[in-house]
């Protein structure tokens, strides 16, 4: 994908200043792409501060389902709501994508800070929360970089520190699609254990797609599998598994682990058989 040109920057809205605890409710959408069903119906009820991931065989619909829930479009049928409100895009939620779309004549800390000027975030607060945003991230001391001095991974981390642009990030949504799938096995762990921590610390309502069962049981408090297209629910899973004060390589090692990572790969196996 393209970088954004200037004149996108120019139709990012300001986020709303309203409150915004993060759930989500998604009513019997459905939608679809001329004579084409993409989705649904799905129903689902999203709790503030879980990380729920969407987890599918290619075409199955969970990019779609992210963007009706960033905004970007609207269902077909059904409702989408977040925290009781239709989504509006630039507004409702951060978004990081497969590639991090940051702005190329801007420096590290100038795209965090463009976002922090969207978020409404006082000029005078900015500096200060873009290291605080950098830092957490992984980034301290880089805010000056320019974006192609900088590794992919890194770029990907700017992207994550942008998304989180907040005064109140606890009361944030934050949308991945796929966000690691271009990355190198050792850079996409290290990010997949940062968003963790991130999310955990933060307490935002995430939703995450991928169509690896291993990065969904690594990472989810809830799975969501979907069938082939259209994608409807095939499961919906709680994961039991602490999301603080434990080592990552420990966390993979364990039984627990390997059991949902089974469970969830069978699923999406099973899904993707049932529609060929």
């Amino acid at each position: 994908m393209s970088s954004p040109s200037k004149a996108d920057a120019s139709e990012v809205a300001p986020s709303s200043a309203a409150h915004n605890d993060g759930g989500i409710q998604i009513r019997r959408v459905e939608h679809r792409y001329g004579t084409t069903t993409a989705l649904g119906p799905v129903d689902l009820d999203v709790e503030p501060g879980s990380f729920l991931v969407l987890v599918g065989a290619s075409g199955c619909g969970k990019s779609t389902l992210l963007r009706l829930i960033a905004g970007f479009e609207s269902p077909s049928d059904g409702e989408i709501r977040v925290s009781g409100r239709q989504p509006v895009p630039g507004q409702t939620a951060g978004v990081v994508f497969q590639q991090p779309r940051l702005f190329p004549w801007r420096s590290v800390g100038g795209n965090v800070e463009l976002a922090l000027k969207y978020a409404g975030t006082p000029r005078e607060h900015r500096a200060r929360r873009r290291d605080e945003l950098l830092h957490r991230v992984g980034l301290k001391d880089i805010a000056h970089r320019k974006i192609w001095e900088i590794s992919g991974g890194q770029q990907q981390r700017v992207a994550i520190a942008r998304a989180l642009a907040s005064e109140r990030p606890e009361t944030s949504l934050l949308l991945l699609d796929e966000p690691f799938a271009a990355l190198d096995a050792l850079t996409m762990e290290r990010l997949q254990e940062d968003i963790r921590e991130v999310s955990a610390e933060s307490g935002r309502t995430t939703v995450f797609v991928t169509h690896s069962a291993d990065e969904a049981a690594f990472l989810g408090s809830r799975i969501v599998v979907l069938t082939h297209r259209p994608g409807t629910v095939a499961l919906d899973l709680s994961v039991d598994l602490p999301r603080t004060g434990v080592d990552a390589d420990e966390l993979r090692r364990s039984t627990e682990y390997t059991r949902l990572r089974q469970e969830v790969s069978r699923a999406v196996k099973a899904a993707a058989t049932e529609a060929t």
